[in-house]
């Protein structure tokens, strides 16, 4: 009988100790997969310097208004093939969900994976969300025609952020920051750093202020800004139908999309889920939006004119600071001053759909045709060095704990 119970303690401790390892080594793994995806130079970035010159940069300076405006929503999940989903339905479902709500272009973005256009081979667009690391700095990437696997496990670093839109840039036509505010350990220090991007995914989460549009304008980083569902649950009414973009652009091809996101004559829209589930009243509401009239710049004075009266139109400037504030008009001017860098606009309505405009921005129209520059970093070789010879003494560390864990008896 007491052999009995030495031989149940046994087997129980060697249980235990094979626990133990199988958790030590799968800790030993994570640690080796998070030193292995932490390698990357180390930048010295440029100061933030703030716009300047005598010319006033207008996005809508080639705004067309025979094209009526076409509404977009370029951040888009669907069900794609293999066991990683993050949407129950099918590209041609999720289409034909958003056609109903009266968008006229629509990309599927699915993560690291370019999608193909349900039906229409001429209204293909190339882009795919990139990233799966755990803080979620996840890009949109336009006109790439293959993905870049390559991420950080956990991009602690504003180099290794930059490092990432580098990779992309090479052969991306255009990228785009999604959801800042969702994103971890995204401050508005490394906001002021980054470039490489043209696009900021706007309004992602509750607030409608966009500070950290502002933190990348006021370090003179000039971007547009679009507004997305970042749709998962098409068939929730909280989900769909509450964000979006309205382009001037003559067709939903690839090449007038692109054309128009660069050239700025667009502006992004927030709008209240309607009926809070009464899809007929959705639908309805989505086609009675208030829209942008005119804008544009008339010597230095920037304008906007609505549709319909809002509550509120604010012009924001550098820093977030308020330049003006317009109450309970459908339209709204500003003279931009000397000392002032840059000015957006944003017009909140009675039924809380909010207009977001693109920056009207100062720059000298002698050197560039626009305020987008080139990103503005360096590798800082000694530091580079140091820092990956590090992760590799960490990583043979590791993997030497590792070897000793397995196979020690």
């Amino acid at each position: 009988m007491p052999s009995d119970n030495f031989e149940e303690m046994r087997i129980l401790k060697q249980g235990i100790r094979l626990v133990c390892k199988s958790i030590g080594a799968l800790l030993l793994i994570a640690v080796i997969l998070f030193i292995v995806t932490s390698i990357s130079p180390i930048y010295d970035f440029q100061e933030p310097k703030s716009f300047s010159g005598n010319d006033l940069f207008n996005p809508y300076r080639n705004l067309d208004t025979t094209h009526c405006w076409k509404r977009a929503n370029f951040h888009v999940h669907t069900r794609v093939k293999g066991i990683l989903n993050e949407c129950e339905y099918w590209p041609d479902e999720v289409y034909r969900r958003l056609e109903k709500f009266g968008y006229d272009i629509v990309t599927f973005s699915n993560h690291n994976e370019i999608t193909t256009h349900p039906f229409d081979p001429n209204l293909q667009v190339n882009v795919y969300e990139h990233g799966y690391n755990l803080f979620k700095f996840h890009k949109l990437v336009f006109g790439s025609r293959s993905v870049n696997y390559f991420d950080h496990l956990l991009p602690f670093l504003a180099s290794q952020k930059q490092f990432q839109l580098d990779l992309l840039g090479r052969d991306a036509d255009i990228i785009q920051i999604n959801h800042p505010l969702r994103t971890n350990f995204f401050s508005s220090k490394q906001f002021s750093k980054l470039g490489g991007y043209q696009l900021m995914e706007l309004d992602s989460g509750h607030s409608t202020e966009n500070e950290y549009w502002d933190s990348a304008l006021s370090a003179g980083h000039y971007c547009f800004g679009l507004a997305n569902d970042d749709l998962h649950k098409p068939d929730r009414s909280n989900c769909i139908a509450i964000r979006c973009n309205f382009l001037a652009t003559p067709s939903a091809r690839y090449a007038d999309i692109l054309h128009t996101l660069r050239d700025g004559a667009f502006y992004a829209m927030r709008i209240p889920d309607y009926g809070k589930g009464d899809w007929e009243l959705k639908y309805k509401k989505n086609n009675e939006l208030p829209y942008i009239k005119n804008i544009g710049v008339q010597d230095s004075t920037i304008y906007i004119a609505l549709s319909t009266p809002a509550d509120s139109i604010k012009i924001s400037g550098e820093q977030h600071r308020t330049l003006k504030l317009a109450m309970q008009t459908d339209s709204a001017a500003y003279t931009m001053q000397s000392d002032d860098p840059y000015a957006r606009i944003t017009a909140y309505f009675p039924q809380g759909e909010v207009i977001y405009s693109n920056p009207f921005a100062r720059y000298d129209a002698s050197k560039s045709d626009t305020p987008f520059t080139e990103s503005t970093h360096s590798v800082n070789y000694p530091l580079t060095i140091l820092f990956n010879l590090v992760l590799m003494l960490l990583l043979g560390g590791v993997s030497v704990a590792l070897y000793k864990l397995i196979f020690k008896k």
